[in-house]
């Protein structure tokens, strides 16, 4: 007991009470991994919306289990992209596919975040105007949903389908200290526009007291709408005027 005592092997945090050994980790053998892998938490501030979202510790464990670098991953439904940022970051190819350009997009931005200097392919969304035209037609949701994530708006309702009230986005931006202010988003995939949508959009924009208007339309805006959304008003900052509702087209959406 002395020596384990100068050895400082023996711990008694208080007068009176049982002593007890200190061991580390690397004098003990442990024991193999089980099954019920309990060590690993929820996946807390990673968390981007998705309910079935994984801790990233928890696909880091199984691509290491189950594979060598080099190899390729494969996530048929990636979601937020959890699996391929694991493969990414533990030197293996991948390859991610969703039904949803909402999630692509999340993935991207999700990737371009933790990997600065990654570099990738994407395959299937619009790359340009006819490329729109035809996701429009063929999924007006999704339409709606890849031109959202054009200006990094979030989907009105968490992508419900339905009635949305005028409303397909919505971004919130923060121009002093005092509050958080947002902008309505309004996306229009039909060929034909008219100015009564612009008043309709003012019309929510007021409703929801929304500091700005965003309209998104794959036709050419007509003379009447740009008059329309001039003479709706203006949101005015510390540093400069911004109009109430922008009109565009969705091959110069990054140019707004």
């Amino acid at each position: 007991m002395d020596q384990l005592i100068a050895q400082g092997r023996i711990v008694q945090t208080k007068p009176n009470t049982v002593p007890a050994y200190k061991r580390y980790l690397d004098e003990m053998p442990g024991v193999p991994l089980q099954n019920n892998w309990d060590d690993i938490n929820p996946a807390g501030g990673e968390r981007l919306g998705y309910p079935t979202q994984k801790p990233l510790a928890l696909l880091e464990r199984i691509i290491r289990a189950s594979s060598n670098e080099g190899d390729v991953i494969l996530d048929p439904f990636c979601g937020c992209g959890t699996a391929i940022h694991a493969a990414h970051g533990l030197n293996r190819q991948w390859i991610g596919i969703d039904i949803t350009h909402l999630a692509i997009t999340l993935i991207e931005k999700r990737l371009r975040d933790s990997f600065p200097s990654i570099t990738f392919d994407v395959q299937g969304t619009p790359k340009d105007l006819e490329g729109a035209r035809n996701l429009a037609a063929r999924d007006k949701y999704q339409f709606q949903w890849w031109a959202c994530s054009l200006v990094n708006a979030q989907p009105f309702q968490g992508k419900k389908k339905g009635a949305d009230g005028g409303i397909d986005g919505l971004i919130f931006f923060q121009d002093d200290k005092q509050s958080v202010n947002k902008i309505v988003v309004s996306v229009k995939g039909g060929e034909n526009v008219s100015v009564a949508m612009i008043r309709d959009l003012a019309h929510v924009v007021t409703r929801e007291q929304a500091a700005i208007g965003l309209f998104i339309t794959l036709a050419p805006p007509t003379k009447p709408m740009l008059i329309e959304a001039t003479g709706t008003g203006f949101y005015e900052t510390p540093a400069f005027q911004i109009n109430v509702i922008l009109a565009c087209k969705s091959s110069r959406l990054k140019d707004y």
